[in-house]
């Protein structure tokens, strides 16, 4: 994330989606799609990340609208983490 996070505002009210992916044997089941865990604010799916076990974290992602040059459409499980860390900050 770089310099840009300290000159960019992040939109934490923006309306997201959190996704799980199937799995089996705590993987990912590339056979099948995710499905919405819960609905709300790119805030909100992010606490509700940061509130599941640690060891299941890479079975979720975040869908939401693109903030350029921050957010992606769909944020990976390592994206939402740093998010979490910088949130005060942006």
């Amino acid at each position: 994330m770089g310099a840009s996070a300290t000159n960019s505002k992040v939109d934490f009210g923006a309306h997201a989606v959190l996704h799980k992916w199937p799995s089996l044997a705590k993987q990912r089941r590339p056979d099948r799609e995710s499905y919405q865990v819960s609905e709300g604010t790119l805030d909100a799916c992010i606490s509700a990340f940061m509130e599941k076990p640690p060891s299941t974290r890479h079975l979720y992602e975040i869908h939401t609208t693109a903030q350029p040059p921050l957010v992606t459409g769909i944020l990976s499980p390592e994206h939402i983490a740093e998010l979490a860390r910088l949130r005060e900050f942006l």
